[in-house]
């Protein structure tokens, strides 16, 4: 007669285990930027804009704070031709790419993260603003002793400089005097401080940026396109 082993009264039974949800393959970044045509003639004032709405308003939706942030630092790396500091910080945060694009990403969790187009490249119908930030420059303070002191600016090519400076520059202001020393388009250079994107229009007092502060400078030259 054969016997049973019951399990003892109050022991429940173990749950079932389910699978972490992985996002697949992944493949290296591709060095390939996408090419795509917005519906209008955009300016670099309007794409600029157009990407700070997103990458303020992504993170609200879903998704880690953290991955956004990281998809953000590698997106702006890849507009800066750095694609091995692009590949570096997804890896360094677990990013998936099952088609090596950023317009389709997964984290270690599986959530899926999107990025459009204009996140990672300039349509083919950009507008450059070449000479319009004049017209938009404020008016100099009144009249004080300036100041001057050495900023130090580190483009996203590797290379530092260091500009004169005094508090009541404006970043459209600097952004010439880079012109003249590398031959770099204004419209060609973004500024970051901390973290944050500095308008044209921005003060040096009004970032709080003084001396011995250095300035990343991300240096997007538009590729012509062949006739």
């Amino acid at each position: 007669m054969g016997s049973c082993v019951g399990r003892p009264r109050g022991e429940r039974p173990p749950a079932p285990r389910h699978p972490r949800k992985r996002a697949g393959r992944n493949e290296p970044l591709r060095k390939e930027r996408p090419k795509w045509k917005s519906d209008y003639p955009m300016t670099d004032g309007q794409l600029r804009s157009k990407r700070d709405e997103f990458w303020d308003t992504a993170p609200a939706f879903e998704g880690r704070k953290e991955i956004w942030d990281a998809l953000k630092a590698a997106a702006y790396a890849v507009e800066a031709n750095d694609h091995g500091l692009a590949q570096a910080i997804l890896d360094g945060a677990s990013i998936t790419l099952p088609h090596g694009s950023l317009t389709e990403c997964y984290d270690e969790l599986g959530n899926r993260y999107q990025l459009p187009v204009y996140c990672l490249a300039p349509p083919a119908n950009l507008i450059l603003e070449r000479g319009s930030d004049e017209s938009t420059e404020p008016p100099e303070p009144a009249a004080s002793p300036r100041r001057e002191f050495p900023l130090k600016v580190r483009l996203s090519t590797g290379k530092d400089l260091r500009l004169s400076a005094s508090v009541a520059d404006t970043v459209g202001q600097l952004k010439k005097q880079l012109q003249a020393q590398e031959g770099i388009e204004p419209g060609w250079q973004r500024w970051f401080f901390s973290g944050k994107l500095l308008t044209d229009r921005t003060r040096l007092h009004e970032a709080k940026i003084q001396k011995d502060f250095v300035i990343q400078v991300i240096v997007n030259q538009p590729l012509v396109p062949r006739n």
